[in-house]
């Protein structure tokens, strides 16, 4: 059984997470990417002849937050709370910045308000589920207007593409087995 891996240090204080009082630590730049250092390790299945090390030089921890503009966080707060089921995490209004937890376990959301928002919005996050279409009813039934039809990749996916109200690309996946990996 592998050691874990010693958490790497940080220049900046650990914070609590008042869900569940575990210790976080504050990133130092927010808006475009954000580390998080109290997930765990990832585990890593090591390829054939090459050490976990080899396998995951990086150190990735189990952790992902996906940062998104938005034009004003009330409303994006309420529109991910309402309609994709988030939870905000906390909130940082001095720095226009939230979290907002997923249901996918290690994968956050993190809100930065900009004062324009591109109209093809910047990441795109794919969030797999179980059934696309009873997805896809239930976002519909809560005012989500869908960019098209789902389509199918045969064996493999079936995607649906929709929009955040700053026009921020979300997409729905379901596995059909056929995904690599």
């Amino acid at each position: 059984e592998p050691e874990p891996e010693p958490e790497p240090e940080s220049e900046s204080e650990p914070e609590s997470d008042a869900d569940t009082g575990r210790a976080i630590r504050s990133p130092a730049r927010l808006g475009d990417c954000v580390a998080r250092t109290n997930r765990g390790s990832l585990g890593c299945r090591a390829m054939s002849g090459t050490s976990k090390a080899e396998a995951d030089p990086i150190g990735y921890d189990g952790g992902l937050t996906c940062s998104m503009h938005v034009t004003g966080l009330d409303r994006a707060i309420a529109w991910h709370r309402d309609v994709l089921g988030f939870r905000l995490r906390y909130r940082l209004d001095e720095m226009g910045w939230c979290e907002l937890a997923t249901p996918v376990h290690g994968v956050s959301v993190g809100l930065s308000r900009q004062p324009h928002v591109a109209p093809e919005g910047g990441a795109t996050l794919v969030f797999g589920v179980r059934d696309i279409e009873v997805a896809r009813r239930n976002l519909e039934a809560r005012g989500v207007d869908f960019d098209g039809p789902t389509s199918t990749i045969e064996g493999m996916v079936r995607l649906a593409t929709f929009r955040d109200p700053d026009g921020n690309i979300l997409m729905l996946y379901q596995d059909l087995g056929g995904l690599p990996g």
